[in-house]
C-alpha cells in the first residue's frame, strides 16, 4: 500500500497530514529517508520509522455489526446524519465497513481493517451472496416472483434477479420474504419489490457469504468466533482459488 496509506492504516495521522510527514523527511524506511508519496510498502517485510519510532502494524480485526435502521453506512455526513462513527468509535482499532447498508435498511455488515479481504469478497466477479428478510405489503403473486428469478429486471444498466426468492411467513398485515442476491447493487432488494408492485416496511441482512447475523441487537458489535473466522478465512481461500483457476483456464486458450 501508499507510504502515506501505510500511515494512516497504522493510526499515525490521515493521509494529508502523512504527506507532510513524509515531504518533510521525517519519514524512513529500512534506514532510508523516503520523500515519495507513491512509494509503496510491503508491511510484511519494510521496516517504517517515523521520526526514528518504530511503526508495528496493528493485528487484522474482523467484527459482526447489526446497523440499526436510520444509520448511514459512513464515517461523515454534511447534513449531520446519523453515521457508523459513534459505533466505531468503541472499538480498539480503526476499522471500515465491507459494504453497504442504506440508511433505512438495517442487519448485518462485516467490519475489517483487512483490505484484501474487503476486496474479494465485494468484487461483483465472485458474486457472494447476501440474504436479507423484508417485510412487503401486500402479498406477491408466486407468478410474479418467477417471472423475476426466470427473468430478471434492469437497473443500472444491468440484469439482476434474485438467487432465491421464498415466503416465510405472514406477520400481522405484512408477508415475509427472504431473498438471496449476489450483484450487490445499490437498492437492489428495494428495486425488485417495486417493480413487483409491493411497498417495502423492513429489510433486514441476515447473511453476507458465510457469516450469519444470529442474535446480534441493533447497535451491537462482536468479534468473529474462531469458528467464524475458519469459516471467512476457508470461504476466501476459495475464491482466491476460484480467480487462479479461472486464470489458469483462460492461458491455456492464448
Amino acid at each position: 500500500m501508499r507510504l502515506n496509506k501505510f500511515l494512516s492504516f497504522c493510526g499515525i495521522a490521515s493521509r494529508r497530514k502523512a504527506e507532510k510527514l513524509i515531504l518533510s523527511g521525517k519519514v524512513s524506511i529500512n534506514g532510508e529517508i523516503i520523500k515519495d508519496l507513491s512509494y509503496k510498502v510491503d508491511p510484511e517485510k519494510d521496516k517504517v520509522y517515523v521520526e526514528n519510532k518504530l511503526i508495528i502494524p496493528p493485528p487484522k480485526v474482523y467484527y459482526l455489526f447489526y446497523k440499526p435502521k436510520g444509520v448511514l453506512t459512513s464515517l461523515y455526513d454534511p447534513y449531520n446524519r446519523e453515521t457508523l462513527k459513534p459505533f466505531l468509535e468503541k472499538l480498539s482499532y480503526k476499522v471500515f465497513p465491507v459494504g453497504r447498508l442504506d440508511k433505512h435498511s438495517e442487519g448485518l455488515l462485516l467490519l475489517t481493517n483487512d483490505g484484501d479481504l474487503a476486496n474479494l469478497l465485494l468484487h461483483p466477479r465472485y458474486e457472494v451472496k447476501r440474504v436479507y428478510w423484508v417485510w412487503v405489503t401486500p402479498e406477491i403473486e408466486n407468478k410474479k416472483i418467477k417471472k423475476l428469478i426466470n427473468s430478471g429486471i434492469v437497473t443500472e444498466g444491468k440484469l439482476i434477479k434474485p438467487v432465491n426468492f421464498k415466503f416465510l411467513k405472514k406477520e400481522k398485515n405484512k408477508w415475509i420474504y427472504e431473498i438471496t442476491v449476489k450483484e450487490g447493487i445499490k437498492r437492489e432488494v428495494r428495486k425488485m419489490i417495486g417493480y413487483l408492485g409491493g411497498k417495502v416496511h423492513r429489510l433486514l441482512r441476515i447473511k453476507f457469504g458465510p457469516l450469519i447475523l444470529k442474535n446480534l441487537k441493533p447497535g451491537e458489535i462482536r468479534p468473529l468466533s474462531q469458528k467464524e473466522l475458519k469459516d471467512l478465512f476457508s470461504f476466501v481461500s476459495q475464491l482466491k482459488n476460484s480467480k487462479i483457476l479461472d486464470k489458469t483456464s483462460s492461458e491455456e486458450f492464448t
